[in-house]
């Protein structure tokens, strides 16, 4: 498959070719152009032929393409969802679920299009101000490998909502529902040149993006590393840039919770898609009093799991994405028992086995008893693994949700509001859930605190970034 750039097929200027493979089976689905800084002007020039028209369209209408191409992701939402399976490797049901949220994405912010307003200011003698938003021009986004259909709603919805054109980079492994759907967008009437998918590794493509001059705004998701290098980069150009990093979310579960939904939501949360996920669940502080019962019913949960290729209709969960994730997730679980900081009560293994044996699979993991300092609560674990601590009040459970360099999200699990609002006036997170984790409607602003970012994206407010103020005043 071919990047795409001013409306058009393209095949990488600098040549050469990825693989991408099916991390179900290891076996290689297609091949897309290892673009590069060439590839990455070719782009930017034909976003900046596009920008004057499509800036100079009213917001409404920009809207109604984004409607148009959301009605077509959905009614054709079955082929995409295997197409993402199938390079992604979540059960199909949840790729059901994110191409039907990408579509989401579109229709909210084609809703909002008549609301992009400026604001007029009566100054008395001083004469009268109108403040505008106007659009900032060629823009990039850099979307990673694990939810890369919604992540591509988010960031291209309200970019191109405003006004800017926009270079988007998908990742190196999981490049081909993005293009998929940047044709669906075209189809459904987005002009040549206004969105330009130029497919590359981060080391060429991406930090070509982040380092030309052409490109005024970058929307980066991925891991704090890279994103540190990603600001250090865009900084001599004074180059705008949204950075949506890691988490290592805590979930608090206080003695009056529902201990049935508390084990769904501690299920859901860490091992949905793997455990892949931003703001999943990634650690579980339960009150003492019920952690005895609240760990025996995850345990039998954790240990029904059905791990396989996404596309059977009776797992609950796939591989990991590559195999340098499975690798780095197995060596955070083989330090973890080495250093005797934690005490496995199921997984913490590859698995093996005519179904497992070519692909990217780990066993869902449950750990217990695990020491303070320990490795799997400084860092982020990407994958399904989930720690769960016992403890004593709720001071000690917010203190140690908080003793993290990371602040995306958080849970906490109670009947009682005020247990809820001290959480939620005391937790360290960009969104604290209440008996729910890791939904985020596009309607809801989301990003995080400490090293989890740098500026929100979704909701209203995700359109205002993508713009400028522009100050009028008029001296009668």
């Amino acid at each position: 498959m071919l990047m795409r750039i001013g409306g058009q097929e393209a095949g990488a200027a600098s040549g050469g070719w990825l693989e991408v493979v099916n991390p179900a089976t290891g076996g290689i689905l297609d091949r897309v152009p290892a673009g590069g800084k060439e590839d990455v002007d070719a782009a930017v020039g034909a976003a900046g032929k596009a920008g004057g028209g499509w800036a100079g369209m009213l917001p409404r209408e920009r809207g109604k393409i984004l409607f148009q191409a959301a009605g077509a992701i959905r009614a054709g939402h079955r082929d995409l969802a295997h197409i993402l399976t199938w390079e992604q490797g979540k059960p199909l049901p949840e790729a059901v679920d994110e191409v039907r949220g990408c579509a989401n994405a579109l229709e909210f912010y084609a809703s909002v299009s008549g609301c992009l307003s400026g604001d007029f200011h009566r100054l008395g003698a001083a004469g009268d101000g109108i403040v505008i938003r106007e659009p900032i021009g060629v823009c990039g986004a850099i979307i990673p490998w694990n939810m890369p259909v919604i992540l591509l709603g988010w960031k291209a919805g309200p970019a191109l909502l405003a006004g800017n054109t926009l270079v988007l980079k998908p990742s190196s492994t999981t490049p081909l529902t993005t293009l998929a759907i940047a044709g669906i967008l075209e189809k459904a009437g987005l002009p040549p040149g206004v969105l330009n998918v130029v497919t590359g590794t981060g080391d060429s493509a991406g930090m070509a993006m982040v380092r030309h001059p052409g490109i005024h705004r970058i929307s980066f998701t991925g891991n704090t590393e890279t994103g540190l290098a990603v600001r250090e980069a865009a900084a001599p150009l004074l180059k705008e840039v949204t950075l949506e990093l890691g988490g290592s979310d805590p979930m608090i579960v206080w003695k009056d919770a529902s201990i049935p939904e508390a084990v769904k939501g501690a299920i859901r949360g860490r091992f949905y898609n793997a455990g892949q996920v931003c703001n999943a669940v990634k650690r579980v502080y339960v009150h003492e009093e019920i952690a005895p019962r609240f760990t025996e019913e995850l345990l039998a949960r954790v240990r029904s799991l059905r791990v396989g290729d996404g596309l059977s209709p009776s797992v609950d969960m796939g591989p990991l994405q590559n195999r340098a994730q499975l690798e780095r997730v197995a060596a955070q679980v083989d330090r973890l028992r080495e250093r005797g900081e934690g005490r496995i009560l199921a997984g913490g293994t590859r698995l093996r086995g005519p179904e497992h044996d070519r692909g990217f699979f780990y066993a869902p993991t449950l750990v217990t008893d695990v020491h303070p300092g320990a490795g799997i609560l400084a860092e982020e674990v990407f994958g399904p693994v989930l720690p769960v601590m016992a403890v004593p009040d709720l001071d000690t459970a917010i203190g140690e949700a908080n003793r993290s360099r990371y602040g995306l999200g958080a849970s906490v699990w109670t009947r009682d509001l005020g247990v809820a609002r001290a959480a939620f006036d005391r937790l360290h997170a960009g969104i604290v859930w209440v008996n729910r984790h890791l939904t985020v409607p596009p309607e809801i602003p989301f990003g995080g605190v400490k090293e989890s970012g740098l500026g929100r994206e979704n909701g209203i407010q995700a359109v205002a970034g993508w713009t400028r103020a522009k100050s009028l005043f008029l001296g009668w």
